[in-house]
């Protein structure tokens, strides 16, 4: 993927993928889903979206779905940069920005399974990577 999770790379993902057993589709879901869940803390949330202000032009905060799609560029950076971001959370700071978006990652599974099987992804993973789903990353929502 080159570090980038936009359309053309993760289309190449999808393909290779779909020339792959089933299991390894399955597997490769359940990892990625894993990364972003695990990725889905307070400490990386709050950060505010880089190059993106209000309109008094105060750092705006990430939504729901910027968080999850920065969640994705980051897996897309590779595993060094996955794992950099735990030890401190600066190497997370450049992630949140319109430069970065892995929106297209999330589809992957689904086309690669759809080009192995010629059926819809039905599945759902292990782990639930929407934001807010890792309760232990966001002690304070929890009552």
């Amino acid at each position: 993927m080159n570090g980038e999770a936009d359309e053309a790379s993760c289309r190449r993902l999808a393909e290779e993928l779909g020339n792959r057993p089933v299991p390894e589709i399955i597997g490769f879901a359940d990892r990625h889903a894993e990364a972003l869940y695990r990725l889905d803390q307070e400490k990386f949330g709050v950060l505010p979206a880089v190059n993106m202000t209000d309109r008094i032009g105060s750092p705006s905060p990430q939504s729901a779905d910027h968080f999850l799609y920065t969640r994705c560029a980051v897996v897309a950076a590779g595993r060094a940069a996955w794992e950099d971001v735990f030890f401190d959370v600066d190497k997370f700071v450049p992630f949140p920005s319109t430069q970065y978006d892995g929106e297209w990652l999330l589809h992957v599974p689904g086309q690669a399974y759809e080009l192995a099987t010629g059926q819809a992804w039905d599945r759902s993973t292990r782990y639930c990577f929407e934001t807010f789903s890792n309760k232990d990353g966001w002690p304070h929502l929890q009552n």
